[in-house]
């Protein structure tokens, strides 16, 4: 990677913690031992202030949707929230511009909801929590739903499953901005072994 790098994780009421710290501590490992150019995380919200995730944790919001910086990448968790944002018109029409405008959209467990729920999902394979992988296809049954697959990477949509896999997609995303010895690097240094399907 020869450019910086600012990746935007989406935060609000009710969102799954992991979804959100898992690829924070990923993307941001990378950024801070490895990177060669900088990697800039910021969080994203509806407003600014403050939201409390599933489990109780409080996290700020550095920029809401309006006066966020341009970014390269959207990281969308899920979580019970998801629910509300599928159904907020502006939050989908924020998606839609963001991925008109070039930006690198990724989704955690539930987080596919509200790019389905925006209509990127059109036609596109995608994953989510296999326990709502129903609920997915409820929303846009034109989905290629790959319930069985930790992440799928199509282009300029990544989806990953439950909670979990989105450290692997987190992952992912190192080595398809940074390189595979980027990623390896960030593995050694997290002490984080591949699962195994």
């Amino acid at each position: 990677m020869d450019t910086s790098v600012t990746v935007g994780v989406f935060v609000f009421d009710d969102a799954e913690e992991l979804d959100v710290v898992g690829p924070w501590e990923v993307l941001g490992f990378w950024g801070a031992h490895v990177a060669a150019a900088p990697v800039r995380l910021v969080t994203v919200g509806r407003e600014e202030g403050w939201v409390r995730c599933a489990k109780g944790l409080r996290l700020g919001v550095d920029h809401d949707r309006d006066a966020v910086p341009a970014l390269d990448v959207l990281i969308h968790p899920g979580g019970d929230g998801t629910q509300v944002l599928e159904k907020d018109s502006a939050h989908l029409d924020w998606l839609r511009q963001l991925h008109a405008d070039g930006v690198l959209l990724a989704s955690v467990c539930t987080g596919s909801h509200a790019l389905a729920a925006a209509g990127l999902l059109r036609g596109r394979p995608a994953t989510t929590h296999r326990d709502f992988a129903g609920t997915l296809a409820d929303i846009d049954a034109t989905i290629d739903i790959r319930a069985g697959e930790r992440y799928v990477d199509d282009g300029a949509i990544v989806t990953s499953a439950g909670v979990s896999a989105g450290i692997d997609m987190a992952f992912h995303l190192v080595e398809r901005l940074g390189g595979a010895k980027a990623a390896d690097e960030v593995r050694r240094g997290t002490q984080y072994d591949r699962p195994v399907n």
